[in-house]
């Protein structure tokens, strides 16, 4: 027990490490820094069975206190009303463009399809994909732009603050957050060109338009899952800028409805996030029961207080990133449930991965 005791607390204090550092380093966008300069930006949308929020994000774009923009949306083959909602937002706004996607070619997933015909509809210096279910705030085109003039870089991808609402969005949709802070120091993000250090979130992509032609775009990443970290190695292999930032309530994204969506919204991700390795996921999943639940079991077991303090460390590491990111503290608490939520969600992944029959939004994707 002394040698697993021992383990746990030193994953703990590196977590711990990772996430004070991330919290001080970590940029936020700020609302009222404004870019010295307006250039063009086009902002890209692929659209799949969006009827329910597409209406919403289209409205706030156009609110925008940043005009110099054009908005190109692609309806991909939608079998809701995904397209009438589309033209109503649109109200014949000038800078609206509404394009039909067309088939998709074999080898090619049908996101990286939509985002890769967008690209090649876009006039604009800057290329800013965002998915159909993203908010901005008035003053967020402006605040991102700042942001990349700050920092030059060529690709500037945000972590929106995530909107959660039913008890499977709260328990599981921010162990993303949990999982960028704790896991992942953003220095090497920010200042090497190590693959190793290479995250993004495909939420929210902002490129240069020359950064994103020199990395090969979403051609070089057609049949890739997490196409967003996949784009991040790319310019990361190409010495290109990459920074991360914290949507900081300016973008807002609520990715999911329901449990369902949830369950398969991770199960598309989570083990082509492990390097379709169904031993390294399993060795995360094993790590995550060590971290967040064997503590627990131990101070019921045993009264232990070394075991109720690392309990305590590992609900504070989840509380201090749900505070950082703007989600509900007290939920840290079910730490534990959310663990069995993930494993069986990990659980899903493999089997669609071993059936081939895996589907997100119709098509297949296992």
């Amino acid at each position: 027990m002394m040698i697993i005791g021992g383990l746990i607390s030193a994953a703990l204090l590196i977590m711990w490490l990772t996430a004070v550092s991330n919290f001080v380093f970590f940029p936020k966008l700020q609302a009222g820094k404004k870019a010295k300069e307006q250039p063009l930006i086009s902002i890209l949308i692929p659209a799949r069975n969006e009827g329910k929020v597409i209406r919403r994000t289209i409205e706030a774009i156009l609110a925008q206190t940043y005009t110099n923009f054009e908005l190109i949306i692609l309806n991909d083959q939608s079998e809701d009303n995904t397209l009438p909602q589309i033209q109503v937002a649109a109200q014949n706004d000038q800078r609206v463009w509404i394009i039909n996607g067309r088939s998709l070619p074999k080898r090619w997933l049908g996101k990286n399809w939509a985002c890769h015909q967008l690209s090649q509809h876009a006039k604009g210096e800057y290329l800013l994909f965002i998915d159909a279910d993203v908010y901005l705030a008035p003053d967020a085109l402006t605040a991102l732009l700042a942001e990349q003039t700050r920092s030059q870089a060529d690709l500037v991808t945000v972590w929106p603050t995530q909107q959660t609402e039913t008890w499977g969005e709260r328990l599981v949709v921010p162990q993303m957050a949990l999982a960028i802070l704790a896991y992942l120091p953003i220095l090497p993000v920010h200042f090497t060109h190590l693959p190793a250090f290479a995250a993004a979130n495909g939420q929210c992509l902002l490129f240069t338009k020359s950064g994103y032609t020199q990395c090969g775009g979403h051609e070089r990443v057609k049949d890739n899952v997490v196409e967003d970290v996949a784009l991040a190695k790319l310019m990361k292999q190409a010495k290109l800028g990459l920074r991360m930032a914290d949507g900081n309530g300016l973008i807002q994204c609520r990715m999911y409805q329901n449990w369902d969506e949830v369950e398969s919204g991770f199960a598309k991700n989570i083990l082509a996030g492990h390097g379709n390795s169904v031993p390294f996921l399993a060795v995360s999943t094993l790590f995550h029961w060590l971290i967040f639940v064997f503590p627990l079991v131990w101070f019921i077991l045993s009264g232990s207080l070394w075991a109720l303090g690392l309990f305590a460390a590992g609900i504070g590491i989840r509380l201090a990133t749900a505070v950082f990111t703007r989600q509900r503290p007290l939920d840290a608490l079910f730490m534990p449930l959310s663990v069995v939520l993930m494993t069986q969600i990990a659980f899903k992944s493999i089997q669609w991965q071993q059936s081939g029959q895996g589907v997100w939004k119709g098509r297949t994707i296992g």
